[in-house]
């Protein structure tokens, strides 16, 4: 007997008739107002009075927000495996992770033989339900044990007598490993529930106490067998039951699992968890009386007595990682001491989420954990445990708010990354002053959109899938920059953890020093968890998008920089040139935004870029809300890979000397994606000490990207003479240097001597390090 200390879990299981289709679904939807964690349907599809089984999960899901939806169980015979694995790993994302599956090999088989499905022996179908596992797994993307190298296609090769994939591809990616309950009860297939699925689900009425036992005992030697902990498999369990004030059997029922008042209940139902090691309790009922005296009166009290139990034996509640997820852990970093409140939805490379939390925007990479906070006390915790690892064992650490930057620090090799995906609120604290509060993984585009209804909008980069916290705490040069001013120019306060775990609060009042700071290095200073900004009135924009032929490359730039300067600040331009190609004009693409929505000065303000060269087609202009530039993206995993090759450089002016040797870079082929940004205005308005970020005499900043280090260095290096400074976004080079082109002598001095008093040890080392790369080289001030 023993409890295997899983969280508990309480759920329904829902006759899926077709007769009153609104009331099957009233029973799902009150299961979840009830509280309750789990509804469940049984599946037979050649049953006339169902419904289909997963169409109706599919619904249920939709008509809920927050109960798990789970089959009970998948006839797997009449449910090709691929298929079922694509649609449960669909349903999945769709319900943002509430789809537990469960597998069953398949009963009434004289119904199914007369629908062509053959009949297997016993030892067949265990056979067939292990490779519908693998099969399903496989398409899940996960690492299954036969399958074999790709074929000349591609895709997953995966041999099987019953089921078997030649080539399929996996898909779609979830954020979550969905679990995999056998419902089985032979010899054989608890043997193969204890080496490879995730749970157990008979029902009580079919095993009774003793083959309860028995299963659980067969399943724990099966796994330890399999080099699997028990613990790694959940004991679910279907129960019936009546409400009753005596012991018979109301007229007219048959047996059922528990009869009589709540209490009779809680007693027979508390050794099960605590005894017998049942952990998700599941009421077979359409009585929704019932359901709800079970939620309401009956998991309350098997809650409390359990968790007095546990808290008596001492039970082992922890996280319960898979042997699989174990085997893939990396060296180095103590897993076991993850904080329990960061445990449940940290990430490792074994996770099947891992996928989905390695890689940045444009950087590939394969962290050894990822920590995802949901407050800042997390953040706290999180930052406590990186903090040992890297002390102790040198384990280094990324930090990420959206994964969009450029310079792809946000993710790394082995290493720890600190996910701030979930403090992404948005929130507007004074209308007045139109002061709000951003997380620092809001996108851009969805603060465009927040913001809007309003008539406000804060200027940021040039595309909504941006994340707050990065752009925010470089500098931030979008298109509404010359109107005005930078990102960082908006921030009034911000609340951040630092190195040593203390939260603090930054601002003009507030630590001023580190408020100045952390406006464009705030990547060396701490982890931001909120930002007050303020935004502006900015109502309908002028944008216009021009493709210009550009073979006089120098003079076309030198032209476009002195349209820019000869603008009036209410405009912002973009350009944008690719590597030529053989026998084509140099292309280049503007972008140009207009403070205004009055259409002559739109029409004025653009006319001057569109005679700065030929046209090579009709030009783009619009008036249209800001958001509707800057929209954010629909939310998904990044899928960056290699690292990116990246330069950035910054100018007071574009002249012909500087845009002679800019054309020479786009002509030789060496970039692939060359963009100049105006920036200026009221950028400008800002003096050079009031933030970290001093390069307010600019008006130009550069980027180009390439395909090889290399040559991308080689030629940018041959530039240096021609630039004030650098913009560290948009950078890669890993040279320490760097950071002086980032910082003015003044400005960096400043931010060393305040990085050694918040930041002694150099944990935030990996973004451009104002002290270096290597913590040994630090020596805290004094």
């Amino acid at each position: 007997m023993t409890d295997y200390g899983h969280p508990l879990r309480f759920g329904t299981f829902v006759t899926p008739l077709a007769d009153d289709p609104d009331a099957t679904v009233s029973r799902a939807v009150l299961a979840e107002d009830l509280g309750l964690d789990l509804v469940t349907f049984q599946d037979h599809p050649y049953q006339p009075r169902f419904l289909d089984t997963w169409t109706l999960l599919t619904y249920v899901a939709s008509a809920t927000e927050r109960i798990h939806v789970a089959p009970n169980v998948v006839n797997v015979p009449m449910r090709p495996p691929a298929v079922l694995a694509r649609a449960a790993a669909s349903l999945d994302v769709l319900s943002d992770g509430r789809v537990d599956l469960a597998l069953g090999a398949g009963a009434f088989w004289d119904a199914m033989e007369s629908m062509g499905v053959p009949r297997l022996s016993a030892g067949e179908s265990v056979d067939a339900l292990a490779e519908a596992v693998d099969v399903i797994r496989a398409i899940w993307g996960e690492d299954v044990a036969r399958a074999v190298p790709a074929g000349p296609r591609g895709g997953v090769l995966l041999p099987g007598d019953h089921h078997r994939l030649e080539g399929a591809e996996p898909g779609p990616a979830t954020t979550r490993r969905i679990p995999v309950w056998l419902g089985a009860l032979g010899p054989r297939m608890l043997r193969l529930t204890g080496a490879v699925a995730d749970g157990w689900l008979p029902s009580f009425g079919r095993v009774g106490i003793d083959g309860l036992r028995a299963g659980n005992a067969a399943i724990d030697a099966a796994a330890a067998a399999a080099g699997r902990d028990a613990r790694e498999i959940t004991r679910v369990l279907n129960v019936s039951g009546v409400f009753s004030t005596g012991e018979a059997t109301p007229r007219g029922m048959g047996a059922p699992d528990l009869v009589g008042p709540p209490e009779a209940w809680v007693e027979r139902l508390v050794p099960l968890v605590v005894e017998e090691g049942v952990s998700t309790l599941v009421l077979a009922s359409d009585d929704e009386a019932t359901t709800r005296r079970f939620a309401e009166e009956v998991v309350p009290a098997v809650r409390s007595a359990v968790q007095r139990v546990r808290s008596t034996t001492g039970t082992d509640t922890s996280r319960v990682v898979p042997a699989a997820v174990r085997a893939a852990r990396r060296p180095g970093i103590a897993y076991g001491a993850v904080p329990a409140s960061l445990a449940e939805r940290a990430v490792e490379p074994g996770d099947a989420q891992h996928a989905a939390v390695r890689s940045t925007y444009l950087r590939g990479g394969s962290p050894g954990l990822v920590l995802r906070p949901r407050d800042t006390s997390e953040v706290v915790a999180a930052l406590a445990f990186a903090r040992e690892q890297e002390v102790t064992r040198r384990i280094p650490l990324s930090v990420r708010s959206g994964g969009h930057g450029i310079s792809g620090r946000s993710t790394n090799d082995g290493g720890i990354v600190v996910d701030l995906g979930a403090l992404d609120s948005i929130e507007v604290l004074d209308e007045r002053t139109r002061l709000v509060r951003l997380g620092p993984a809001a996108r851009w585009g969805e603060v465009a959109t927040a913001l809007a209804p309003r008539g406000w909008a804060i200027s940021s980069g040039d595309f909504g899938g941006v994340g707050v916290g990065g752009l925010a705490t470089a500098g931030g040069i979008g298109f509404l920059g010359r109107a005005h001013g930078l990102t960082i120019d908006h921030v009034r306060a911000v609340e951040m953890v630092l190195a040593d775990g203390s939260v603090v609060r930054a601002s003009d009042t507030e630590n001023p020093d580190l408020f100045w700071g952390v406006r464009g290095a705030g990547a060396n200073l701490g982890v931001v968890t909120s930002f007050e900004l303020l935004a502006d009135e900015v109502g309908a924009v002028g944008f216009a998008q021009m493709v210009h032929d550009a073979s006089d490359t120098a003079g076309f730039l030198a032209r476009w920089g002195a349209t820019v300067e000869a603008s009036p600040r209410d405009t912002t331009s973009f350009l944008i040139m690719g590597r030529p190609r053989p026998g084509q004009p140099v292309v280049a693409q503007t972008m140009t935004m207009v403070d205004s929505d009055d259409p002559d000065t739109v029409i004025e303000r653009l006319q001057p870029f569109a005679a700065i060269a030929p046209l090579l087609q009709q030009a783009q202009a619009q008036i249209l809300p800001y958001d509707a530039v800057v929209q954010a993206p629909p939310r998904g995993p990044h899928g960056g890979s290699g690292e990116p090759v990246a330069r950035s450089g910054l100018l007071e002016h574009l002249t012909p000397v500087a845009s002679a040797r800019l054309a020479g870079l786009v002509t030789s082929g060496d970039t692939y994606f060359f963009q100049i940004r105006s920036t200026g205005g009221a950028a400008s308005d800002v003096p050079a000490d009031a933030t970290a970020y001093a390069h307010r005499s600019v008006n130009f900043a550069v980027s180009a990207m390439g395909a090889s280090r290399a040559r991308l260095d080689a030629r940018w290096d041959a530039l240096a003479e021609i630039f004030q400074g650098s913009y560290l976004s948009f950078e890669t080079d890993p040279r320490p240097e760097r950071v002086e082109d980032a910082f003015p002598p003044a400005t960096l001095d400043r931010l060393r001597a305040l990085k050694r008093r918040v930041d002694p040890g150099n944990l935030f080392r990996d973004n451009f390090s104002v002290l270096g790369p290597d913590p040994v080289d630090v020596v805290p001030a004094r």
